[in-house]
């Protein structure tokens, strides 16, 4: 199954983690740190999430994240580190 076919079909978390398990069968275990938003959000904020055919989107927290970039092992992607030069 190519990885543009793995869908997520649910998630859960515990006060460290996201868990993300997979139309394939595998279970992300994925660190809040990676995610802000997620990481400083309520777990009753955590919860409202929607499930698309690309990943994962929470409205009140204008967070969105793909299975694709999870496989990758990216986290938020919106502010990247400086680098030196």
């Amino acid at each position: 199954m190519s990885s543009s076919m793995i869908k997520a079909v649910a998630v859960a978390f515990d006060e460290n983690s996201m868990f993300v398990s997979l139309s394939d069968g595998r279970l992300l275990g994925i660190p809040l740190a990676w995610f802000p938003r997620l990481l400083h959000a309520t777990q009753e904020q955590r919860q409202e999430y929607c499930i698309s055919t690309r990943g994962l989107h929470w409205e009140a927290l204008d967070e969105d994240i793909s299975v694709a970039g999870l496989l990758a092992g990216q986290g938020d992607m919106t502010h990247r580190p400086a680098h030196a030069a």
